[in-house]
């Protein structure tokens, strides 16, 4: 009868300390009670948005929701329109977290993860373009169309040398970004693989240069100085790399060039 009382007040305390636990990480994570997320809306490595219900998917929800479920609260997943959307509703607190690509400028700003998938960015060209491999883009007479602000248009900003960039201040629906190269007002557009092959399937007379002129770690963001939270997530996403989840929520989205990023070291 002892042993059996003593059973039950160890029970107890098992589950009084998994309860105190999840009750301390849903106060370092989500603070209002609901962890509130961001990520950039027409980048699909990152997630989509449903035109027509307005549902969002892809890894960015799926992480945020599954922390989210872990933690015992409701989850809320906003889209915005670009990267420095997503900076400024990290750091004024209007959401708990952000997913952005890994790059120095931001991390000034924010404090990323570890990252959780890496992809390639390529170049997109005619298909009757003399430019085979992406070292050929970079040569005098050439003109790069690029998203302002995005990794891949930072990398080519900061490292080609003879080509000129032509930075856009939004992204353009496929159509109109296919009429540029279409028309010759650029030669190549720069962005994430992903984007560049679902651009060449919307558009006939594309295609996308094989070889990725950089890597591109995607990674989740927190205000700056904000250790705790940051601990927590990394090992959400430890987890969910050797888990599977990643890689699920991958596969589900259907993105093109995309990994499981590797443990870090």
């Amino acid at each position: 009868m002892a042993q059996a009382s003593g059973t039950r007040y160890q029970a107890f305390g098992v589950c009084f300390v998994i309860i105190a636990t999840v009750q301390a990480q849903s106060t370092v994570l989500a603070p209002t009670g609901t962890l509130r997320a961001s990520f950039i809306a027409t980048n699909p490595v990152q997630g989509r948005v449903d035109a027509k219900t307005g549902e969002t998917s892809g890894p960015a929800a799926d992480l945020t929701r599954e922390l989210a479920r872990r933690i015992g609260v409701p989850a809320v997943v906003m889209p915005l329109p670009d990267a420095d959307a997503v900076l400024e509703s990290v750091k004024s607190g209007k959401v708990d977290i952000g997913y952005l690509a890994v790059e120095a400028e931001r991390a000034r700003q924010v404090d990323f993860s570890d990252a959780y998938s890496s992809s390639g960015a390529a170049y997109a060209v005619r298909t009757d373009s003399p430019l085979q491999k992406s070292a050929d883009v970079d040569r005098a007479g050439v003109t790069i169309g690029a998203i302002t602000g995005q990794a891949p248009e930072v990398y080519v900003r900061e490292h080609v040398r003879n080509a000129k960039v032509q930075s856009l201040p939004a992204v353009p629906p496929n159509a109109e970004m296919g009429r540029m190269l279409l028309e010759k007002r650029v030669d190549a557009f720069a962005a994430n693989r992903t984007r560049m092959e679902e651009l060449v399937r919307d558009v006939p007379g594309l295609r996308v240069l094989p070889d990725d002129y950089m890597a591109t770690l995607q990674a989740i963001v927190v205000a700056k100085g904000r250790a705790p939270q940051l601990a927590e997530i990394n090992r959400f996403l430890a987890d969910a790399r050797k888990s599977g989840l990643v890689q699920s929520s991958l596969d589900r989205a259907k993105v093109a060039g995309v990994k499981v990023e590797s443990e870090p070291k």
